[in-house]
């Protein structure tokens, strides 16, 4: 009778051992959306800024994992390059396009003015986060906010401007010499234009 209730038990503790590797196989990955989500997972905005920016990603991780903990998850996001430059009142100019989940993708161009204790130039890589847009023509407002920059030959930084309750996270992987913070705003555009303001 001991040696059935020995096999009885050691049988007990084999099938729980072996059925929890299955039920951790079958859910979903901590950081991935559920279907029909409207927001980009962190694992998606990752894979994307994987493959624009290149081998920077740890820095792009550390970035990405701070968004997502400040903002959430965004319901997409911007994929661009821009130069800028500046001695104390500076420029911005940019171009990429916007991925959203359901409302297709759209081409947008940006521009504007920064005033503050800032000099140099660069140009970047930007992937923007975008959160809370309601629609993709919500994105044609003009964006406020403090940056910072810090380039040496290469850097890479985040800052966050909004408008409403929209919030966008640039995310800048750049080459140049530039040091400065300012303050200024970005507004995004159908077509090219060169007036800043």
């Amino acid at each position: 009778m001991r040696a059935f209730i020995r096999l009885a038990a050691a049988a007990l503790v084999l099938g729980l051992f072996s059925a929890a590797p299955v039920s951790a196989q079958s859910a979903p990955p901590p950081a991935s959306a559920p279907p029909g989500e409207t927001r980009f997972s962190s694992n998606e905005i990752l894979n994307a800024g994987h493959s624009f920016f290149g081998t920077v990603s740890r820095g792009l991780a550390q970035i990405v994992e701070k968004a997502v903990s400040t903002w959430g998850l965004p319901n997409g996001y911007i994929l661009g390059e821009e130069a800028g430059g500046a001695f104390v009142a500076g420029l911005r100019y940019g171009e990429g396009m916007l991925y959203t989940k359901n409302a297709g993708d759209l081409k947008v161009f940006w521009q504007g003015p920064s005033i503050g204790f800032d000099a140099g130039g660069e140009g970047a890589r930007t992937m923007m986060l975008v959160y809370n847009l309601p629609n993709t023509g919500a994105i044609y407002e003009r964006f406020g906010g403090i940056d910072g920059s810090a380039y040496f030959i290469g850097g890479f930084g985040m800052t966050a401007l909004t408008n409403n309750h929209v919030v966008l996270v640039p995310i800048r992987s750049g080459v140049g010499l530039r040091l400065g913070a300012n303050i200024g705003y970005l507004k995004f555009t159908p077509q090219a234009t060169w007036n800043p303001l």
